[in-house]
């Protein structure tokens, strides 16, 4: 089944949307071509609320958050689905203004003393004038609205997620007043990305907070070490396991009918499998190369994002017995052949 994204989305940056009885969303003003529109921020609750991932640190963006509250309302828990940049930045400015909390599954997995995504060239594949292009408008965003990146500093001062989860992924559960989330560890994306099951919107529905797991935008980038993309795929399945209404992600539109969504992308995943295990049958060769054919119609400015998924691909081919590096270094510049 071929994934049908969803780029339909008016941010209304600034402004408090009212998305459901419980659930409230201001966007962040920190579009870039690795977060879309910018981070959505939902707050969940009324009197006491929730905010679930605060988004970047930018003082009109908090204010923004702060102003959807009532006189008598206030913020009582931040909730974290991951520990990227572009989700936490704003936290410890937040905790500053509320005192709140925070619920996360725990800090970041291991990175790369380096970004290998530096070690690759793909001046063979995009030109000069191109590359220049891209510079220049990456050069124009401010710092602190760039791509995601880890955050090593964040530690939750409440761990969830952990205890003992079901067949469904919930490793706990954490009670407001008038509303309750249930949170599944989601693993794939990063190693301690977690989603937030509300269990009434008001509505009557039960709801998905996705984070970066399931995008109606794009597909989530799997990035190595700390990504791994057969917990990816397990993390899917397992949020088939709850018929749930709609997903909320950070970032774009919500996603209704997702458990349809969640299937196209499971089948994504497995062509791009079948894509790559064809590109080797050809002869060796490496992400470099493999990945302008397999994403030829993909923005050449993800290109390097492309590049880290393919090679969590690799990565698990090597683990099936289907696949290996040439020089058994196992690298993202390696050089890859079918076993």
């Amino acid at each position: 089944m071929a994934i049908q994204h969803d780029r339909n989305f008016e941010p209304r940056y600034g402004e408090c949307v009212e998305v459901a009885p419980l659930i409230r969303r201001v966007v962040a003003p920190n579009p870039n071509p690795f977060t879309f529109t910018g981070s959505g921020v939902y707050l969940i609750g009324r009197g006491d609320v929730a905010v679930i991932d605060p988004g970047p640190n930018l003082n009109e963006h908090l204010d923004a958050i702060e102003a959807c509250l009532s006189p008598d309302e206030s913020i009582t828990r931040i909730l974290i689905t991951h520990t990227h940049t572009d989700h936490t930045a704003g936290v410890p400015a937040l905790q500053e203004r509320t005192g709140a909390p925070t619920y996360g599954f725990g800090p970041h997995g291991p990175v790369a003393d380096e970004d290998p995504l530096e070690r690759l060239d793909f001046s063979d594949h995009i030109s000069t004038e191109e590359n220049e292009k891209f510079a220049s408008e990456w050069a124009a965003i401010p710092d602190e609205l760039k791509r995601e990146g880890p955050d090593l500093d964040f530690v939750p001062d409440v761990t969830v997620g952990a205890d003992d989860p079901d067949e469904r992924g919930v490793g706990g559960r954490i009670d407001g007043d008038g509303w309750s989330v249930e949170v599944v560890h989601t693993p794939g994306h990063t190693s301690n990305h977690i989603c937030f099951r509300l269990l009434d919107d008001g509505n009557g529905d039960s709801v998905v907070f996705t984070g970066d797991h399931v995008m109606g935008w794009a597909t989530s980038v799997i990035s190595p070490p700390d990504g791994d993309l057969t917990d990816y795929l397990n993390s899917l399945e397992r949020l088939l396991l709850v018929d749930d209404v709609r997903y909320h992600p950070t970032h774009g539109p919500a996603i209704e009918n997702p458990a349809a969504y969640v299937r196209s992308f499971i089948d994504h995943r497995n062509g791009r499998t079948e894509q790559l295990l064809a590109e080797l049958a050809h002869g060796p060769s490496n992400v470099v190369d493999i990945v302008p054919r397999m994403y030829a119609d993909v923005d050449k400015r993800l290109w390097r994002a492309a590049a880290n998924s393919v090679y969590s691909h690799l990565l698990t081919l090597r683990d099936d017995g289907r696949a290996r590096s040439v020089d058994g270094s196992d690298s993202i510049t390696a050089v890859w052949q079918r076993s």
